[in-house]
């Protein structure tokens, strides 16, 4: 995988944990200050192996339809491509479209509109929420999941779009097309502007396993209620 060096994609134990963590429940912790990116951002960065500065930088107008796939626009990180990333199924079960509503009734236009820029970057306020800083827990360590394993190798945000790389890989090849996971990498071995089969890439994407179909955007709205 092209991952950064001592970086590894979580377990499938971890990913269960990870995503029936506090934040995906029915309660809020003693002084949590939840915010809807929270919810929505490590399931965005595993369902379409984007980085979280991409993440941070979608708007309404980045969901697009192409020969009739929904897509995300990702065109905004300097060392991987523009491409068109089909949405998961999973994130419209997870409310997806009852969130785009929620934004259009704020006026809002960033789908992450509460994640602010530390020095231009949105990745930075991920960093530290996701994975702590200093004496401050991130949700790894509130979920017990460490940082550092026994052999040296750290798991991030950035952990999960290896997860997504493993899984598209396998998919891909399995439908003998590497373009396509070329393509969705946002790797440069990729050589044309933009994927031609957008059947094929969705069903690609759409074999990216699953996590957690019980959770739900209202269920997060709830625990502040």
């Amino acid at each position: 995988m092209k991952s950064h060096l001592g970086r590894r994609p979580f377990s499938a134990m971890e990913l269960h944990t990870l995503y029936n963590g506090y934040i995906y429940g029915d309660q809020r912790l003693a002084r949590e200050q939840a915010k809807h990116w929270h919810f929505w951002l490590p399931l965005f960065a595993y369902y379409t192996g984007a980085y979280s500065d991409e993440i941070g930088h979608l708007t309404l107008d980045n969901i697009v339809t192409l020969d009739g796939i929904r897509c995300f626009d990702f065109h905004t990180h300097g060392k991987i491509k523009p491409r068109y990333v089909p949405i998961h199924n999973a994130l419209l079960d997870a409310g997806l479209d009852q969130y785009l509503d929620f934004l259009t009734s704020r006026n809002q236009q960033r789908l992450m509109f509460d994640l602010p820029a530390k020095s231009g970057r949105y990745s930075e306020k991920v960093r530290i929420w996701f994975s702590g800083e200093g004496e401050r827990a991130g949700y790894l360590q509130k979920c017990a999941i460490p940082t550092v394993d026994q052999q040296g190798m750290k798991t991030a945000i950035s952990s999960l779009r290896l997860n997504f790389e493993q899984q598209v890989r396998i998919h891909a090849l399995q439908a003998n097309c590497k373009d396509a996971f070329n393509y969705l990498l946002g790797f440069k071995d990729f050589n044309e502007q933009r994927f031609a089969d957008m059947q094929l890439l969705n069903t690609v994407l759409q074999n990216v396993r699953q996590i957690n179909p019980q959770l739900h955007w209202q269920r997060f709205i709830d625990r502040h209620n």
